[in-house]
């Protein structure tokens, strides 16, 4: 089994990519997916995220508001920290289960971790190499701002809140520079395939090794 661990900043394309890859044949695990079924009611994430936060926090169908939650936690390290403490334990032991019924096979394994490179967070699930997609800040502007129709200076906090550019790419072992057309960026997931194939093929790679970008 090949698992690949995807990541990229906000705007850079980087679901489109993995729904490229799933495409080409890749078993897609969404970390931000597994985030959001850990903290369904009755799961015990929920319980302990509402004791933490507070009732406002609960929407009228009783789910967790993100929204509310992510108000509360952008601007407050504590409350993050809190936060991340009850709900990564609980979606790294998910992706566990997940990658181990993958196990045994010839699978390759994308595992799409938006905050991979945030906090220089340590491999915890035995990745055969690290995919990043990447692109200029000024048309993630664009595309945040044209295209998801957020404000602008809520825009640029968020790409400021994340892992700079170079931090994320020297974490790499492929980059693939998202900033043209789909068409493009589909000839560029069918080079990332192949270096996905020679993983398989040679066993070569490792997180940072910088094998190569398109």
């Amino acid at each position: 089994m090949i698992v690949i661990g995807l990541t990229g900043g906000i705007g850079s394309g980087k679901s489109t990519v993995a729904r490229m890859l799933v495409g080409r044949g890749a078993v897609l695990i969404d970390a931000d997916e597994v985030a959001r079924e850990v903290v369904e009611p009755g799961r015990a994430a929920y319980a302990k995220v509402v004791e933490r936060f507070g009732d406002d926090v609960v929407a009228p169908d009783r789910c967790l508001d993100r929204s509310a939650i992510a108000a509360i936690v952008f601007d407050d390290p504590r409350a993050l920290a809190d936060l991340n403490a009850i709900v990564h334990p609980e979606v790294r032991a998910e992706i566990a289960t997940r990658l181990a019924s993958q196990s045994g096979g010839d699978n390759v394994v994308v595992l799409d971790i938006p905050l991979l490179v945030e906090g220089g967070a340590p491999d915890r699930f035995g990745l055969t190499g690290v995919l990043v997609v990447d692109a200029p800040v000024d048309l993630v502007l664009e595309r945040l701002v044209n295209r998801r129709q957020m404000d602008r200076s809520d825009a640029e906090a968020r790409i400021a809140n994340q892992a700079g550019r170079l931090e994320r790419v020297a974490r790499a072992d492929f980059v693939i520079m998202n900033a043209g057309t789909l068409d493009e960026l589909e000839e560029k997931v069918t080079d990332a395939w192949a270096w996905i194939g020679r993983l398989r093929t040679e066993g070569v790679g490792g997180a940072g090794s910088g094998a190569g970008s398109s």
